[in-house]
């Protein structure tokens, strides 16, 4: 009761808007108790909301507000709004015909009002609109489309081959005529672009700088049996010193420790291409700048054209006793290893067995390439590993056709886990290699927790 006239005592400061508040509550009062009889059932309905939507303008306008809330005048708008909006929306009474409307063409046959078959009020004036209904996709659609996403534009895949084969013949040149008296053999390009593999991206190519030596005078010696145990690298070494002394080949220059360095020769190609190359004549002559990369490792130049942006990193590689070997040390103090590559042979294998039964292992492998590019803790296990992982259930699962695409990407997952769980990857080629011997334990658990969240939910990983 005292809030009651605590709320009537501020209607009578406003300039005795209450009294007039009041006196018009009760004319309402009047006109909704007659309106039935004067109006008739419809007109009185539309007169009872439009008289409540009135009624609440009026209450809001004259209730104290919350001082202490700055919203309120927000709410009260939206409110008012939302009052107005029922008005609009309310049906108009219909009104008499004439006898002139009668005589009037229809423009559109009526059409009757459908009630709504889960209860809620659809105003009548409102169009009928068919929603619809959700079409859920389903695992191998969801992979068909993301696969359809990692196309490359046309442009780059046409322009890159051409910059980097450009790139090539000018170093081969230079090579030539700055050290004549090495043995290199004619450089090529390599890399899933150029490889006849689906690319995800047309910016990176492998420059393979072969290094001839003469099989009399070098031999092979495997990485297991080398203070590093590691049967993915080799060494090569100089063999009968005594009969063909240190000269007698070219390639001696290199040697360290009785063993053709890597490194050393990955160090005066740095030089050659960072202190003596005339980049800049030949990135004028191909519209394009190339810069090599000072601080790296390996043999990386970068190049910026208007429209791609391109790293080319130069391999010396040496092929011996049916083995391609890449002059990429480890880290640490061992200088002398050579990385032992099979990439030729993933290559050749997987587009072997697509084209024996029309398989789907070049798509799968697309798509999981894409994923661990886009995935910063799935890096390590883009290129090589997946593409082994594929080889060893190619031996098991005979279904490879684009249909089961979707089956042979969850087994991928669970192989891939069971495989990080155990630490240990085979190499598809050599069982005596662990392609996950290189990786941190830390870096493991994570690819392994993400892989596993992917086996239940896959689609987190689209």
């Amino acid at each position: 009761m005292a809030v009651f006239w605590q709320q009537r005592g501020r209607r009578q400061e406003n300039g005795g808007l209450g009294s007039v508040i009041d006196g018009l509550g009760s004319v309402f009062d009047v006109l909704l108790a007659n309106a039935r009889l004067v109006l008739g059932v419809s007109g009185a309905a539309v007169l009872a909301i439009a008289t409540l939507a009135v009624k609440r303008l009026i209450d809001r306008a004259t209730s104290p507000r919350d001082e202490g809330d700055p919203k309120a005048e927000q709410k009260s708008l939206e409110e008012s709004w939302q009052d107005l909006a029922l008005i609009k929306t309310t049906p108009k009474p219909p009104k008499k015909q004439r006898r002139e409307d009668l005589s009037e063409p229809l423009l559109s046959p009526a059409r009757p009002v459908v009630p709504d078959p889960r209860g809620c009020s659809v105003p009548l004036g409102a169009p009928q609109v068919k929603s619809s209904p959700l079409r859920c996709l389903t695992l191998q659609e969801k992979l068909l489309s993301h696969s359809s996403q990692l196309a490359v534009p046309e442009i780059q895949a046409s322009l890159v081959p051409q910059l980097a084969r450009g790139i090539c013949t000018h170093l081969q040149n230079f090579l030539r005529s700055k050290c004549p008296e090495l043995p290199f053999s004619r450089l090529f390009l390599s890399g899933a672009l150029l490889d006849g593999l689906e690319v995800l991206a047309a910016d990176h190519v492998h420059l393979m700088l072969p290094v001839v030596l003469d099989t009399g005078l070098w031999s092979l010696i495997s990485g297991e049996d080398t203070v590093v145990r590691n049967p993915q690298y080799w060494m090569i070494k100089r063999i009968d010193l005594g009969y063909f002394p240190r000269g007698c080949s070219p390639w001696d220059r290199f040697l360290v420790g009785g063993y053709l360095s890597s490194s050393v020769l990955n160090e005066t190609l740095h030089k050659l291409l960072v202190a003596s190359t005339n980049w800049p004549a030949i990135g004028g002559l191909l519209g394009c700048a190339i810069y090599p990369v000072m601080a790296s490792r390996e043999l990386k130049l970068e190049v910026k054209h208007d429209q791609v942006e391109l790293s080319i990193t130069l391999f010396p590689v040496v092929e011996m006793e049916d083995k391609v070997l890449l002059a990429v040390p480890p880290e640490g103090l061992v200088e002398n290893l050579w990385l032992e590559s099979f990439y030729r042979a993933e290559v050749s294998r997987v587009k072997e067995l697509d084209a024996g039964d029309s398989g789907a292992r070049q798509l799968c492998l697309r798509i999981l390439n894409g994923i661990c590019r886009s995935q910063p803790s799935l890096h390590k296990l883009g290129g090589s590993p997946l593409t082994h992982i594929i080889l060893h259930l190619s031996d098991t699962a005979s279904d490879w056709a684009e249909e089961s695409l979707a089956d042979r990407f969850q087994q991928v997952l669970e192989e891939l886990v069971a495989s990080l769980e155990k630490g240990v990857l085979l190499c598809y080629f050599n069982p005596k290699i662990n392609l996950f011997s290189g990786l941190l334990e830390e870096e493991i658990d994570e690819m392994g927790f993400v892989l596993y969240r992917a086996i239940l939910e896959p689609e987190l990983l689209l």
